[in-house]
C-alpha cells in the first residue's frame, strides 16, 4: 500500500472495501493539495475509513459517509484506534451533509460497469458495481458535489477509465467547474475485472489484447 496512507493499518471488516490501488492513488493525489489546519474535508463512501484519516492527519476536520453500517463501525473504529477526531456519518452519498459546504471532496465510488446494470447491487458488490456503463453514482457525484464546495473548493476523485472519464470532466465542466485528470495508473485485472472480462470485450470496452485497468483521478475546483 502506498506511503501516503501512514499511520495504523485500517481494520476492514468483512464486507468493508479494503484499501487498494484505487485509495492510494487519490492518497497521493490528497498529499499534494495545500489544506489548511481546520480545513473541512468530506470523505463519500469512506469504506474502511483509510482517506478520512489520511486527511485527518494533516489537521483538517473531517466528515466520512457510507451507506454501509459495517463501513460506518469500521471508519469509526479506525478513528478512535489513532485518536482522530473524524464524524462518521451513514448515508446515500452526500444526504448526512445536505445544507454543509466544505474546502475538499474526496470520493472513491463504485465505477465498474456490471453486466446486471438494471438491479441494484447488493452485498459487498455495492463497493465497485456501478450499472451497465459504471456510472451509477459517478453522474449523481458530478451532479451534486459543485453544491457544497466553497469557493476555491477542491474535488478529488477516483475511477476507472472504462466508466468514461471524458463525462465527468464535460459535467463537471459544464456545472462551473476547471476539471482535469491529474493521476493516472494501470493496474493488473483483478478479480471482479477478471471475472467480467469477457463481456467488457464483447462490449467493446477492452480491447481483445488489453490485461490492465487504467485508474484516473480527476480533480475538479469551483473558482473563487
Amino acid at each position: 500500500m502506498s506511503g501516503y496512507l501512514i499511520g495504523v493499518q485500517p481494520l476492514v471488516l468483512p464486507g468493508v472495501y479494503a484499501p487498494q490501488e484505487d485509495t492510494a492513488l487519490l492518497a497521493g493525489a490528497l498529499s499534494e493539495e495545500p489544506l489548511s489546519p481546520g480545513a473541512h474535508v468530506l470523505d463519500v463512501g469512506t469504506g474502511s475509513g483509510a482517506l478520512a484519516l489520511a486527511a485527518a492527519r494533516r489537521g483538517t476536520r473531517v466528515t466520512a459517509v457510507d451507506v454501509s453500517w459495517r463501513a460506518v463501525y469500521a471508519a469509526r473504529l479506525n478513528a478512535w484506534r489513532e485518536r482522530l477526531p473524524v464524524r462518521v456519518r451513514r448515508g446515500n452519498l452526500f444526504d448526512p451533509v445536505h445544507g454543509q459546504s466544505f474546502d475538499l471532496i474526496l470520493t472513491n465510488p463504485p465505477y465498474v460497469p456490471a453486466p446486471a446494470g438494471g438491479q441494484a447491487p447488493r452485498g459487498r458488490a455495492r463497493a465497485w458495481d456501478a450499472g451497465r456503463d459504471g456510472r451509477l453514482l459517478l453522474d449523481r457525484i458530478c451532479r451534486e458535489a459543485p453544491g457544497l464546495l466553497r469557493p476555491g473548493g477542491v474535488l478529488l476523485m477516483v475511477h476507472s477509465a472504462l466508466s468514461d472519464p471524458a463525462s465527468t470532466l464535460t459535467f463537471l465542466r459544464t456545472s462551473g467547474l476547471k476539471a482535469s485528470v491529474t493521476r493516472r495508473r494501470r493496474i493488473p485485472f483483478g478479480p471482479v475485472l477478471r471475472a467480467r472480462e469477457d463481456w467488457l470485450r464483447d462490449r467493446g470496452l477492452l480491447s481483445a489484447d488489453e490485461e490492465n485497468e487504467e485508474l484516473v483521478v480527476v480533480r475538479a475546483e469551483l473558482p473563487c
